[in-house]
């Protein structure tokens, strides 16, 4: 056997991440997904045939559909499906690149999402998805305030990635602080939480609700268990690839000297202290007035979007399994 699949051999049977939420999908995930190959057929050309027919098995826009099935239309699921889809792919694909050339990424992404740059690009296709992801977003007539708070969420994601580059091209497991920080970012859970608004009608909560203190560490726990579930879920592909630093299980590894197994386990102890606390600060909203109940219920579905996310992973037959990711192929200039 390979490592790779000696690895997935390894923890094939340990214990992983539960979620006492329901686990529902979107009644526009098919016709979300025949976008989706449309897109990687016309906007991801500068990818090799294979990369684009590994994207395409891996179905990238179910996270969206499954995370957020509460959207009432295809136009209102566009934007986080591109999100999800798009990001998973740009994470691919510039996997190699440096802190200087992710610094560049961050600033054009972002100009083209915030509407500072109006022209539809025509270089590369993960530009043009940032570009038509602003404008579904407007089509489908998200309001402004939600639109900003979801744009600054992907905006500390792109961050993320930036700041993670630094760890991954030394090859340096970063301390814990470190990768709570990082990874709290890079999960892409921020902008799924913020998007929850869009849902039923969350998006008539005030600031006073979405911006709240509990409500924001809510986010936080939220994302942090996005990114630690993942990170037990990609251990087996990332544990023998150069750079594949930022996972908790190495960190734990890294920090504790212990072996794998206590690693994975310490990691998964993490993770449900993660999902306790965010039970217990469910039950325990401060006092919202009259928004007591729809602030609990988008609480709820906040842990609806968490289950969903996972959902699609443990249902993904095809990216975590030996020799099913796609190997980056942007060539840095450096």
């Amino acid at each position: 056997m390979t490592n790779e699949q000696e690895f997935y051999s390894l923890f094939q049977h340990m214990p992983r991440p539960e979620y006492p939420f329901p686990n529902l999908i979107s009644p526009f995930a098919q016709e979300m997904r025949e976008i989706y190959y449309n897109w990687i057929d016309t906007d991801y050309t500068f990818h090799s045939e294979k990369a684009r027919e590994t994207h395409k098995k891996h179905v990238l826009t179910d996270i969206a559909a499954r995370g957020l099935p509460f959207l009432k239309t295809l136009d209102e699921l566009f934007p986080v499906a591109s999100l999800a889809a798009n990001g998973a792919m740009m994470d691919d694909y510039f996997d190699n690149c440096t802190y200087d050339e992710m610094y560049a990424i961050r600033e054009r992404s972002i100009a083209l999402l915030d509407g500072q740059d109006k022209e539809e690009p025509t270089d590369n296709g993960i530009f043009r998805q940032l570009y038509l992801l602003r404008q579904r977003a407007i089509k489908c007539s998200m309001p402004q305030h939600l639109y900003d708070k979801f744009i600054a969420a992907i905006h500390n994601m792109l961050l993320g990635f930036q700041d993670e580059k630094r760890y991954m091209s030394a090859n340096t497991i970063p301390p814990l602080s470190v990768y709570l920080i990082l990874r709290e970012d890079t999960s892409g859970g921020l902008p799924f939480c913020k998007y929850v608004a869009m849902q039923k009608d969350f998006r008539l909560l005030p600031d006073a609700v979405l911006e709240h203190p509990h409500i924001l560490r809510l986010h936080t726990l939220a994302a942090l268990m996005i990114g630690v579930h993942n990170d037990i879920i990609s251990l087996p592909k990332e544990l023998n690839r150069k750079g594949d630093v930022i996972n908790i299980v190495k960190v734990m590894h890294n920090e504790n000297n212990v072996s794998w197994e206590e690693a994975y386990m310490m990691a998964m102890d993490f993770h449900d202290k993660l999902l306790n606390e965010f039970k217990l600060l469910h039950e325990h909203l401060p006092n919202l007035g009259k928004w007591q109940e729809p602030a609990y219920d988008y609480v709820h579905k906040i842990g609806i979007m968490i289950q969903g996310v996972y959902a699609w992973h443990t249902n993904d037959k095809s990216r975590y399994v030996p020799g099913g990711y796609v190997e980056p192929e942007y060539q840095s200039a450096k």
